[in-house]
């Protein structure tokens, strides 16, 4: 029988069939933040139940901490310092790995995982964050929960799961230059809407993801969520063995031998069988730039506003005008040369070095127009030691860019900072919902590269338009 990476890693971790058509699946990692997952390990320890395995739990603080140099346990959000002591003390108790504000290797969740190696192909992993089908891009089976079925995986390391539907969403072709792995998201949205994978597992194939690098594979994952897939996955190949090898917990002498060749035989098979197929050609895409308030309201950077009816597939009519009205944006406005007021590069979707290396190629030598706040947070302690060692927060502060400390920041406004009301930013971050960056802010979501360009430019700017 052919099957896909997802029914080989399904049938791997399947305990029990149980009645009903649900599948009592074991959980190989478990990841938790201070905001949701330090509630789930809370609750479980003042039952008096234990960890099952400890040895397979982590935790790490990075949703609500504060980012400005010289942090504490203090931050902007009113609790937030409850939380992030709370998530310390119920680590240490369970005997579960912390990875502290002062540890090295903090960061984002979806971010230090992969850097670690905690992540490995045809692992399952969860964490009460939806984001979490970032880590399929190495091959894992990698969905967000919710705190009580983190509770349960916690206590039990295992979960009760209806097996989801299968899609594959084969792109072929060739990204242009200039043109990114965000961008490739984000036309996907485009194309086939929020709702487009729903529920379903989304296996990404094709010449143009294979041709992506891992912290690209990454990014593209990383948008499932808004796809409304239960999760992501892309098969492993040389690259993920290349970026897995020698990282904290990956195996290592003999044992890596024998698990690079079980993870190389976890691709597909073909001729296996998908619940839907989609396609798409790479060679379509442009530079991309959300225009609405939903990742799927999103136009190539040199179009303008959709009229009434031009966009079915963005939303529904009301909606759409909602958008719009929300945004301050008439049908027909062009985007490009759309002036703002903040320009943020960071979130799990774009804050790993390759993403601060291409948009510091712009910035080199440049500076931020005058009135823009411009802020950059690593993805993770280690992304920004790594940038400070190439000199690349120095471009940064020299633009005018903020440099901080690595953490969740400005993705959403649950940290306690907000960018001001009607604010226009332009953001490497995967949410653009109403007052998802502060009351009232107005997101445009992009790559790193145009948000860079936006800040030379003062106003929405292509960056195919400024040599690097």
């Amino acid at each position: 029988m052919k099957r896909t990476i997802f029914e080989k890693i399904w049938e791997q971790h399947r305990i029990e069939a149980l009645p009903g058509g649900v599948d009592l699946v074991l959980i190989d990692r478990i990841l938790l933040h201070e905001r949701t997952g330090g509630i789930a390990l809370r609750r479980l320890l003042d039952r008096g139940q234990p960890v099952f395995a400890p040895d397979q739990a982590f935790a790490v603080m990075d949703h609500i901490v504060d980012t400005f140099p010289g942090r504490s346990d203090k931050t902007l959000m009113p609790t937030g310092t409850e939380f992030i002591r709370m998530t310390r003390d119920a680590a240490r108790e369970a005997g579960i790995r912390l990875f502290d504000l002062d540890d090295p290797a903090q960061g984002i969740v979806h971010v230090m995982s992969p850097e670690l190696g905690i992540v490995l192909p045809g692992a399952t992993l969860i964490c009460p964050d939806s984001h979490t089908c970032s880590q399929g891009a190495l091959g894992a089976l990698a969905w967000g929960i919710g705190t009580s079925e983190a509770e349960h995986a916690l206590a039990t390391s295992a979960l009760r799961l209806r097996r989801p539907k299968t899609m594959r969403v084969t792109v072929d072709g060739t990204l242009a230059p200039g043109v990114t792995a965000k961008d490739l998201a984000l036309a996907l949205l485009g194309r086939f809407g929020v709702g487009g994978g729903s529920g379903y597992v989304v296996e990404y194939a094709g010449e143009a993801v294979r041709a992506l690098e891992m912290e690209g594979r990454l990014t593209l994952c990383n948008m499932g969520t808004e796809f409304a897939a239960f999760t992501a996955i892309i098969a492993p190949d040389g690259k993920t063995l290349e970026y897995v090898k020698g990282r904290r917990f990956a195996p290592t002498g003999a044992e890596w031998e024998k698990a690079a060749e079980q993870w190389l035989a976890l691709a597909s098979d073909e001729g296996a069988e998908y619940d839907v197929e989609l396609s798409f050609d790479a060679g379509d895409v442009a530079p991309m730039i959300t225009w609405g308030t939903s990742p799927q309201q999103v136009v190539p950077i040199d179009a303008a506003v959709p009229a009434v009816g031009e966009a079915p597939g963005q939303g529904t009519e009301s909606a759409q005008a909602r958008a719009r009205e929300y945004m301050g944006l008439d049908s027909g406005t062009p985007l490009a040369g759309l002036p703002i007021d903040a320009a943020f590069i960071g979130s799990c979707t774009n804050s790993r070095i390759s993403d601060l290396r291409r948009a510091a190629s712009l910035l080199q030598g440049r500076k931020v127009a005058p009135g823009i706040k411009a802020i950059c947070v690593p993805g993770s302690t280690s992304v920004k030691r790594q940038a400070e060692a190439e000199g690349l927060h120095e471009v940064f502060q020299a633009a005018g860019f903020e440099w901080r400390e690595s953490g969740c920041s400005m993705c959403f406004f649950a940290g306690g900072e907000s960018f001001g009301p009607q604010d226009r930013v332009v953001s490497s971050t995967n949410r653009n919902f109403e007052s998802r960056q502060g009351p009232g802010t107005r997101t445009h979501l992009a790559s790193p590269e145009t948000v860079a360009a936006s800040a030379i430019a003062g106003r929405i700017a292509d960056p195919r338009r400024i040599a690097s």
